[in-house]
C-alpha cells in the first residue's frame, strides 16, 4: 500500500473575533474554522480539496504549511511531524494570488526561491533554464518581471511552486484567470509528475478541472469533513474519470446547506467519510 504523504487526525482549528476585553457583555466569539478533520492524502495521487467558500480549506493548507498551527490535533507531512520543518523545503506551493518583486528577472526570482528551498548553486544553475523552458518562459528570462502580462506571471508562478522539484505540490485555485493554453499546460504538468509518482493537492472551485485531474477528494463544509473518497465513489460512476455534470450534482447538495458558524456545528456526514 502507498504510504500517506499527508495526514491529518483530528485537526481543529478555533480563532477568536473581536479584540481582547474584560467587559463582560461583550466577549471574544471564538470561530471554529475546522473541526476535529482526520483523513489521509496517499502518495502519487491528485488529490482534491473542495467544499463552498467558508469550508475550512485555506485554514487547513496554511496548518499543512505551517503558516498558522492547529488549536489541536496532528498532521504529518512528508511522514514527519509539522516541527520537522526540513520538510518544507520538499513542498512546492502555488498561491491563488501570487505577488512577485517586480524588479527582479524570472531568473534571479527562481534562484531566489530555489535557495529559499535549499538548492545549490549548482543545482539551480542547471534545473532553472529547464524549468523556465517548461512553462514557456525561457526566451523572456532575461527581463524584469515588472513587463510580464498577467499569464506570464501566471507561468513563472507555477515556476516558482516547481523549482525545488517538490514531492508535493499544493495548488490553490491554480487555473483561477488563466487562458486556455496556460490551463492545459498547468495540466499537463500535473499529470506528468503524478506518472513520476509525485503528489498533487488541488483546492479548486473548478469542477471540470477537478474530474479530470483528481483521483481523490475531501470535501469539507463549515469546518467539517463531510466526504473523503474516490471521486467515483461521490459521482456514483463505476469507472472513469467523473465528467463535469455528475459531480456538480453530487456536490450541489453538500455546497447548498447553510453553514453554522457557531461553537455546536455538526454537519451531516456523507457515505465514503473517514471518521
Amino acid at each position: 500500500m502507498t504510504r500517506p504523504i499527508v495526514e491529518f487526525q483530528n485537526v481543529s482549528k478555533t480563532y477568536r473575533a473581536g479584540l481582547p476585553t474584560r467587559i463582560a457583555w461583550c466577549p471574544r466569539r471564538p470561530i471554529h474554522a475546522l473541526r476535529d478533520v482526520s483523513f489521509k492524502v496517499r502518495g502519487g495521487c491528485v488529490f482534491g480539496l473542495l467544499g463552498p467558500n467558508r469550508a475550512g480549506k485555506t485554514t487547513l493548507v496554511k496548518v499543512l504549511l505551517s503558516i498558522c498551527r492547529p488549536t489541536s490535533g496532528t498532521i504529518l507531512r512528508l511522514g514527519r511531524p509539522l516541527a520537522h520543518r526540513g520538510t518544507l523545503a520538499r513542498v512546492g506551493y502555488l498561491h491563488e494570488s501570487p505577488a512577485f518583486p517586480r524588479y527582479l528577472t524570472a531568473r534571479a526570482f527562481l534562484a531566489y526561491y530555489g535557495a529559499l528551498s535549499l538548492l545549490t548553486r549548482r543545482d539551480l544553475a542547471a534545473r532553472i533554464p529547464l524549468l523556465l523552458d517548461e512553462v514557456g518562459l525561457a526566451d523572456r528570462a532575461g527581463e524584469p518581471i515588472a513587463a510580464y502580462s498577467k499569464g506570464m506571471l501566471q507561468r513563472l508562478a507555477l515556476a516558482q511552486a516547481l523549482v525545488n522539484d517538490p514531492e508535493l505540490l499544493v495548488l490553490d485555485e491554480p487555473t483561477e484567470g488563466m487562458d486556455l493554453s496556460a490551463r492545459k499546460l498547468l495540466h499537463e504538468i500535473i499529470l506528468r509528475r503524478k506518472a513520476q509518482g509525485k503528489t498533487a493537492i488541488l483546492v479548486s472551485h473548478n469542477m471540470a478541472d477537478v474530474g479530470r485531474l483528481c483521483d481523490e477528494a475531501a470535501v469539507l463544509r463549515g469546518g467539517q469533513l463531510v466526504f473523503q473518497g474516490m471521486l467515483a465513489d461521490l459521482t456514483g460512476q463505476a469507472t472513469g474519470q467523473p465528467d463535469l455534470d455528475s459531480l456538480q450534482e453530487a456536490l450541489a447538495p453538500i455546497y447548498a446547506e447553510p453553514i453554522d458558524a457557531g461553537p455546536t456545528c455538526a454537519g451531516p456526514i456523507y457515505a465514503g467519510a473517514s471518521s
